[in-house]
């Protein structure tokens, strides 16, 4: 009886060694199909599974309430296992290099507790090679083990997308490789007991961690082109969005929008390429061209924050500014790696106060991460710009009047027996016309009912 078979009838167990936004979905759909170990080395996150929460929101708690993973950050537990798949992060470094720690240590704890005749599939997004020149010599150096003989490895790229409720684990096309045709055909089978779309065999392994890695990197530079023509359009006073729809009536348009790239994909990955592309010599011009647009997104818009405010006569030291979600992406409560945090520190730099309201956002993580909290909506007042930066659902049933009623107000009052009036500018009266900053940045509201509403209103 092959591996595959004996995890079907449950007599093995398969792992899964990172319980975030993207292991949580993964040992989710196994586990209803056959016995599933759920390995992290966050204690804390591990009891919240326990308990029934799910903090990734990708899966809900009331489908973690009734799984059967056996969760758990006792790494003895994973020998247990006979298949494992890797599902950690591979951030960048703030030079901007690949920082494999965590594929690294994962590997390590794996390998002390690796056993004969287990295949491990590494999900990390990586450069092509990291598999077998890195993990693999790691994996056998912790277990004693030597791969090809006593265990074997594959590669699964990882392609959910984080707060995405259409396109799932189940619903996307599964790219499958492994070292060898056995290795291959297991991995692909064990994969096709979730993925209902089914998968793709890639030609090795090398192969598929390329595909994975130019597949953000394709998407990083689409949206950079969108930001270059929003900076275009603005000097040239034309509305981007306006641009896009028209463009968009062609079949083959792209259909791509400007905004901030974060997270801890698409604003990370192309790095990884660039990165074993100088190691073999060749400085990439497109790739690394898209990046720095991109990276350079949150500041461009704490700039054109500024010199709206300046358009209305805000003093800019000493003002109040709110923004609107500090996800990476919107209806997720990722803060990694998001590039509102530029815009952030960007208008403090000015002076500025910023206030940040986000129902959605993770705040241990954004106080851990950035030193960073979040307001309540029903706090907010005085400030002198609004700055909507994430479209949560949450965020669209708010209406323009609500908005308008966040900023200064004026009162008219009563300075003496002349029956004269001065101006309070904290509350009372509505402010006036375009005296409102209201910074759009995916457009969520219409552009013509934000001005003819009394704002000052500018998107990218």
């Amino acid at each position: 009886m092959c591996l595959y078979e004996k995890i079907l009838s449950c007599e093995e167990k398969v792992s899964i060694v990172g319980l975030g936004y993207v292991g949580m979905p993964i040992a989710v759909a196994f586990a209803k199909k056959i016995k599933v170990i759920g390995f992290d080395v966050n204690k804390e996150k591990v009891e919240l599974y326990r308990n029934g929460i799910d903090p990734t929101k990708e899966v809900g708690n009331e489908v973690i309430k009734n799984t059967t993973i056996d969760f758990t950050s006792d790494e003895s537990k994973l020998r247990e296992a006979k298949f494992h798949i890797v599902a950690v992060p591979t951030p960048v470094k703030e030079d901007r290099t690949p920082d494999l720690t965590p594929i690294e240590s994962a590997s390590r704890t794996l390998g002390r507790n690796l056993t004969r005749g287990s295949i491990v599939v590494f999900e990390s997004t990586v450069y092509p090679g990291v598999t077998e020149d890195i993990c693999v010599p790691i994996l056998e150096k912790e277990s004693g083990l030597k791969c090809g003989l006593d265990f074997k490895v594959g590669y699964s790229p990882e392609r959910i997308n984080p707060g995405d409720k259409v396109h799932r684990l189940e619903t996307i096309i599964k790219v499958v490789a492994g070292q060898d045709e056995e290795t291959l055909d297991i991995v692909a089978k064990v994969y096709e007991l979730v993925v209902d779309v089914g998968v793709y065999k890639a030609q090795s392994i090398r192969v598929a961690e390329a595909a994975k890695v130019i597949e953000n990197s394709q998407r990083d530079i689409n949206i950079a082109f969108m930001n270059e023509l929003s900076i275009i359009f603005n000097k040239m006073g034309i509305d981007t969005n306006a641009v896009l729809e028209t463009a968009r009536t062609k079949w083959n348009f792209l259909n791509f929008s400007p905004g901030l790239v974060g997270g801890h994909c698409i604003g990370v990955d192309p790095y990884y390429l660039t990165y074993k592309a100088e190691q073999m010599g060749y400085h990439s011009q497109i790739i690394l061209s898209g990046r720095k647009i991109n990276d350079d997104m949150g500041k461009y818009v704490a700039e054109h924050t500024v010199k709206n405010m300046i358009k209305v006569n805000k003093q800019i030291n000493g003002s109040k500014v709110v923004i609107f979600g500090v996800t990476f992406k919107e209806n997720c409560p990722d803060v990694r790696n998001t590039k509102v945090v530029d815009v952030i520190k960007e208008l403090e730099q000015y002076g500025v106060e910023v206030k940040i309201v986000d129902p959605s956002a993770d705040k241990e993580d954004l106080w851990n991460e950035y030193r960073l909290t979040l307001s309540n909506t029903e706090d907010i007042s005085g400030v002198d710009a609004v700055i909507f930066a994430v479209p949560h659902e949450e965020f669209k049933s708010i209406q323009l009047a609500e908005v308008k009623k966040m900023f200064k107000q004026k009162e008219l009052v009563n300075v003496g027996a002349s029956n004269e009036y001065a101006v309070n500018t904290d509350f009372g009266e509505e402010v006036d016309k375009n005296e409102c900053v209201l910074i759009d940045i995916k457009g969520m509201f219409n552009r013509n009912e934000a001005t003819d509403a009394g704002f000052l209103y500018w998107r990218l």
